[in-house]
């Protein structure tokens, strides 16, 4: 499967929803020249997949960011998102970082903590919200937020290699005692059967097959259509030149004469900008505000 998109399903005879999100060509993309650690790669990408479930039910226009950041190993695990499912993202870290428990390497114990920040074209300023970093997984911090925010019980699976990262989640709705009072346990114990590499590499029927065949058989299942999800990080000249030009011509020319060139680094999608003296010089003209 080299394909990225969220498939959500639901249990209708039982009231409960999901969905089963795989990155694969996405995930590939926001990994090429970073060199990752594995350790940081993992965390990263199992980020990445959560990131595309929450996007893809945002209910209007708007621009989701996940930070998680602390003062462990990995300072910084930030990925962006859109409604479209455009996505984007990036790690920081120590130029080592072993294998240990997610709490320690993201440095929960010191501060650390998980942001999450939706920018909608309507609002005046972004909505943001602060969460502990509760749980020894990635899966586990984010069940907790979900849990917290859609105030129904889920659980979330993830994982995540070099080649997709992907998660099963799973939300008990209202009626779900109604429908079946062992539905819930029933269904989460069987989803806790999953292994990894059967995340990354079973599509969302075969998956659903394997961990919920008796419940698929005598009542099935509605699984929803793909919303593919792809990386966007194209280069934007215009945004940075406009960023020089916003500089001034005085404060450009001494950025020149001390480093011989100024150069915009785009930590998020991996794009350096340089500008020569020529170049500079060239944006300050009428000409230059007609470049492309």
């Amino acid at each position: 499967m080299s394909g990225s998109s969220v498939r959500r399903f639901l249990f209708e005879h039982l009231d409960i929803r999901g969905a089963i999100v795989h990155l694969g060509d996405s995930w590939q993309q926001m990994q090429v020249d970073r060199n990752y650690q594995p350790t940081v790669a993992q965390l990263l990408g199992e980020t990445a997949a959560v990131t595309a479930l929450i996007a893809a039910q945002l209910k209007q226009p708007g621009r989701l960011t996940l930070q998680l950041r602390g003062n462990g190993p990995i300072q910084l695990l930030v990925m962006d998102c859109n409604e479209q499912l455009q996505m984007r993202g990036m790690a920081r870290s120590n130029p080592v970082v072993l294998p240990a428990p997610v709490p320690a390497l993201l440095g929960a114990d010191q501060g650390g903590q998980l942001m999450l920040s939706l920018d909608q074209p309507n609002a005046r300023h972004p909505y943001q919200s602060f969460v502990p970093l509760v749980g020894d997984s990635i899966a586990a911090i984010f069940e907790h937020y979900l849990e917290q925010s859609e105030q129904q019980p889920s659980r979330l699976f993830v994982s995540a290699g070099p080649r997709a990262a992907a998660c099963l989640f799973l939300q008990k709705m209202p009626e779900a005692d109604a429908r079946d009072a062992d539905g819930w346990h029933r269904i989460t114990q069987l989803a806790a059967t999953v292994k990894p590499g059967e995340l990354l590499e079973l599509d969302a029927e075969a998956l659903l097959g394997r961990l919920f065949h008796e419940d698929m058989a005598s009542h099935g299942v509605r699984v929803y259509d793909p919303a593919p999800v792809v990386y966007h990080c194209p280069e934007d000249w215009t945004k940075v030149r406009d960023m020089i030009r916003s500089l001034g011509r005085e404060d450009a020319e001494t950025i020149l004469r001390e480093h011989g060139e100024i150069l915009i680094r785009d930590d998020i999608c991996n794009h350096e900008y340089r500008f020569s003296a020529e170049d500079v010089a060239e944006l300050f003209s009428d000409a230059g505000r007609t470049l492309h």
